[in-house]
């Protein structure tokens, strides 16, 4: 629910807790039935699914605006996003039926139709694309799926088995949610809602492992900065965690709170602010919010 940058300094300055100011900037999504996944594009620019409709949102942080930009099949859903900024590829994490699609940016145009895991249990709720590929989350699962991108040309998807605590625990169960990756790809991080925990994923083996010390109950996604961690809550706020070395344990940095969160569930960092996605998840499934929006805050 995605979200790296390269530090251009591996010196960590901690910080205290500074609560975003309730004047944060408020952009709305129009006729959006809902919202989640959000994934930066350079620029100011970023992209934003509702998850019931497919639909993805363009934006413009520098104009405040957005706008619809792909209207997706009937059908489609749309969870967690990310964007292939070499390829121009947006992969979207399609969430029933075990389902995921890759749009061109350029042209709108979707390009590849997937479905993984089991169609009737399998829900495919987020995504990161790394140097080598697009890594995605089966919530009711302990496995990932990868697909392979080449020059461009998608390779043929394949099913990486989870061990270890990322695994999860008894089975269909909703655990995973977000999956993101250091730059070069060599590691995954995914986050867990249920126990609010942070698993590091090797995506050779499998293996997984708990990064200790970080605990943020409801966490459903996570933006990552060199050792510098966000975990976005369905509890209404945002904490900041500092990694060591191997990114193994997390040493708490403070909070992020607004009046305005409301189930923040996903974010993009842009600058020194983050943009997080509202999803008024609780309100129902399917949520029955009058408004979607992304709010700006520093991060």
């Amino acid at each position: 629910m995605r979200r790296i940058l390269t530090l251009a300094t591996a010196i960590l300055l901690l910080a205290p807790a500074v609560p975003a100011s309730a004047a944060a900037r408020v952009i709305v999504l129009p006729g959006a039935t809902s919202a989640e996944g959000i994934t930066a594009a350079g620029g100011g620019t970023y992209y934003t699914g509702d998850l019931i409709a497919g639909t993805i949102f363009r934006e413009d942080v520098k104009r405040g605006t957005a706008e619809r930009f792909i209207e997706a099949p009937p059908g489609a859903m749309a969870a967690g996003v990310d964007l292939d900024r070499r390829h121009d590829l947006l992969f979207v994490a399609g969430g029933k039926a075990g389902k995921a699609y890759v749009y061109n940016v350029r042209t709108k145009a979707k390009v590849a139709d997937f479905t993984f895991g089991d169609a009737q249990t399998s829900y495919v709720n987020d995504v990161a694309v790394t140097p080598q590929g697009a890594w995605f989350t089966d919530s009711y699962h302990p496995q990932l799926f990868f697909v392979p991108v080449v020059a461009g040309v998608l390779g043929a998807p394949r099913t990486l088995p989870l061990s270890g605590p990322g695994a999860g625990g008894s089975p269909d169960t909703f655990f995973m949610n977000d999956v993101i990756a250091t730059p070069s790809g060599d590691t995954l991080l995914v986050a867990a809602t249920t126990p609010g925990k942070v698993y590091k994923i090797n995506p050779v083996t499998g293996a997984s492992a708990e990064i200790e010390g970080v605990n943020a109950p409801g966490v459903a996604s996570l933006v990552l900065e060199g050792h510098r961690l966000w975990a976005v809550q369905l509890d209404d706020k945002i904490t900041r965690w500092c990694l060591d070395g191997d990114l193994g344990r997390g040493t708490a940095n403070g909070t992020i709170t607004d009046p305005l969160f409301d189930q923040p569930v996903s974010a993009a960092k842009i600058g020194d602010r983050l943009a997080v996605v509202n999803s008024h998840i609780f309100s129902g499934y399917p949520p029955t919010s009058p408004t979607y929006e992304v709010l700006l805050v520093g991060a």
